[in-house]
């Protein structure tokens, strides 16, 4: 069985994101789709002294229509720098932030970002190396594919000759199950469902950035992100 899945790239994203990157055999960043202001894209949390940061990447303004893969960063403030000093703030006493301090560099000093697409997807791939990922990665804008959303994400997976579609529990709203049926292929639901970790700052929150597991739980990082944990519905 081949497995796939489809997902918008996100900002430094959660754990949850690589545990479905590992499950499949390959992922693929949906890029070319319609952009949504104040989502995933564009910021995610981290855990501070204070409660929750968001942090938030600055984006020029554009049409309402405009796709992810076409949305250009504001460098209108020094926001790499600035994000990179809240990081290091929250996390400096954590166990490990020393040996994972060198993904901070390659995604905030080593150069200027520019398309926001470039970028998530740039420190996605980091991320999912550093924890040993081997999913082989693509982006759909390089593909050719149209329709609405879900028929979209049938054709990329015929490209590949997916029969086994892997999705994030929220898209459960608009796909229409059948769809897939008659493609004979097999649709899934990723059940996030983690144990929790010694972590910095209070009360457990699952619901924060990746980094967040990494500099608390080094080498076993793993264990608590790769579950393997799905809902098959075909």
């Amino acid at each position: 069985m081949k497995k796939i899945a489809i997902l918008q790239s996100n900002y430094i994203p959660w754990k949850g994101v690589f545990d479905l990157i590992n499950q499949v055999d390959k992922f693929v960043f949906f890029e070319d789709v319609q952009f949504t202001k104040r989502d995933w894209r564009t910021r995610n949390k981290i855990k501070t002294s204070n409660g929750e940061l968001w942090l938030s990447v600055p984006v020029k303004k554009a049409p309402r229509e405009t796709k992810i893969n076409e949305i250009q960063i504001s460098q209108e403030t020094n926001w790499q720098q600035q994000h990179l000093e809240s990081i290091k703030h929250s996390y400096s006493k954590a166990p490990f932030f020393n040996k994972y301090y060198e993904i901070l560099e390659a995604i905030y000093l080593k150069q200027t970002w520019h398309n926001l697409s470039d970028f998530n997807i740039c420190t996605t791939k980091l991320l999912c190396e550093v924890l040993g990922i081997q999913t082989e990665l693509y982006n759909s804008s390089d593909f050719n594919v149209s329709g609405e959303k879900e028929d979209r994400l049938i054709q990329i997976c015929k490209k590949f000759n997916a029969d086994f579609y892997l999705s994030g529990p929220s898209a459960k709203d608009y796909i229409v199950n059948d769809k897939f049926a008659n493609e004979g292929i097999h649709l899934a639901y990723i059940t996030y469902d983690y144990p929790s970790y010694k972590q910095l700052h209070g009360d457990f929150n699952h619901f924060v950035s990746v980094l967040d597991v990494l500099f608390n739980c080094g080498d076993e990082s793993k264990d608590y992100i790769f579950q393997n944990k799905y809902e098959q519905v075909l």
